[in-house]
């Protein structure tokens, strides 16, 4: 009973940490979302994520509940703090879930939107959603093309690409070391020439993975915490309010 009280005094303060690293992953998920929404056919992304961001809300009543219930036993506070392990496993468990479920769909989606960007594209002073788009995605990763900037070569679009006797690719392919860069291919040490394809897929991996793994961890503190919480409501049994 005593190792069941230090226990839950503990989880109620390891909850507070996990509660903050739950919500850091759903607010990453919600952030990739809308940064590189219009590349996802679908608007799913955004749903794990506040899956998470509500079962960390709940995690630090939870965890408040377990601090005052090691240090006094209320049967109301016991019942409560059973009932709300029991909802944060549904949402975990439905978040890290989806999130799985969403990875090998969303990575398909983005390679295909795009491919489909990069061979609309209209050139580089071009005011069209779909080229700026693309411009933006290239300059926040730091990448050039799809799978690398030769890819701007096979483009379908119009041949902006060999204006003025030059080949070359876009200025936000272009490094920020290099101010005066016009995309220009006789100069590749200038541009980035990683593609931006593995990066969104790196990124989105990476994501996943972290809201995955906190909701298992989490999941199995929960676990430990409800069977600390029958231990000590064993010794006290419920009367009047058996049928809880």
């Amino acid at each position: 009973r005593v190792f069941a009280r230090f226990l839950l005094f503990l989880l109620g303060f390891i909850f507070w940490g996990a509660a903050a690293a739950l919500a850091f992953g759903g607010v990453l998920v919600i952030r990739m979302y809308k940064s590189y929404g219009y590349l996802f056919l679908q608007s799913f992304l955004s749903f794990p994520g506040w899956l998470a961001v509500a079962a960390a809300l709940i995690l630090l009543l939870t965890g408040v509940l377990a601090i005052s219930i090691s240090a006094k036993s209320s049967r109301y506070q016991q019942g409560a703090f059973m009932y709300l392990l029991l909802v944060l496993l549904c949402l975990e468990v439905s978040s890290a879930v989806l999130a799985q479920f969403y990875t090998v769909q969303l990575a398909y989606e983005m390679k295909s939107t795009m491919g489909y960007l990069v061979n609309q594209y209209n050139g580089t002073h071009s005011q069209g959603a779909d080229s700026r788009a693309v411009d933006v995605v290239q300059r926040k990763l730091q990448c050039c093309g799809l799978q690398n900037y030769t890819d701007w070569l096979k483009a379908t679009a119009a041949s902006w690409h060999l204006r003025d006797g030059k080949v070359r690719v876009p200025e936000s392919c272009c490094k920020e070391e290099y101010p005066h860069c016009k995309g220009d291919l006789v100069h590749l040490e200038q541009l980035f020439q990683e593609g931006c394809l593995k990066k969104l897929e790196d990124w989105l991996h990476f994501v996943v993975l972290y809201v995955f793994w906190c909701c298992t961890v989490v999941g199995i503190l929960e676990l430990l915490a409800g069977v600390s919480n029958c231990i000590l409501m064993n010794y006290k049994p419920f009367h009047d309010l058996r049928f809880l």
